[in-house]
């Protein structure tokens, strides 16, 4: 894997690359989400990106009708809903995504501890789309 430094910058071109990295500092087995230049831990650089895998469990959610003007410009709004959750990675770290697979319409039946896979998704206007993070209930 090729030396990238440890910018927003990297970490979207790891999304789109539809690889989910953290930073590892020598401190700590842990890798931190999001990536950051200075270890929380011991105020350290970061020593290499780590794979974070791609598999979880469903720790939280939410269905949002009224979204920001970009997810409006995205094509969402109260008649189509989208849900956003905070999903506990098996390698450690939590971390906040879109969660696809679900009925928003019946939010009752979206169930926390639900066993989730990395789904990128693009989402902007053609020529400008960005990779986010999304995961897929399985």
């Amino acid at each position: 894997m090729a030396e990238r430094d440890f910018t927003y910058a990297s970490f979207q071109q790891y999304l789109t690359e539809n690889q989910l990295m953290g930073a590892a500092c020598g401190c700590s087995a842990a890798a931190q989400w999001p990536p950051r230049p200075i270890c929380p831990e011991c105020a350290a650089p970061p020593s290499e990106w780590a794979d974070l895998g791609q598999t979880g469990e469903l720790a939280g959610f939410s269905v949002i009708y009224v979204g920001t003007t970009a997810m409006i410009n995205a094509g969402f709004d109260r008649n189509k809903p989208y849900c956003v959750g905070i999903v506990k990675l098996d390698s450690g770290p939590s971390v906040s995504a879109f969660i696809h697979g679900v009925d928003v319409q019946n939010p009752e039946t979206i169930k926390i501890g639900s066993k989730v896979v990395a789904d990128f998704a693009e989402l902007g206007p053609e020529g400008a789309k960005k990779t986010v993070l999304a995961f897929r209930v399985v």
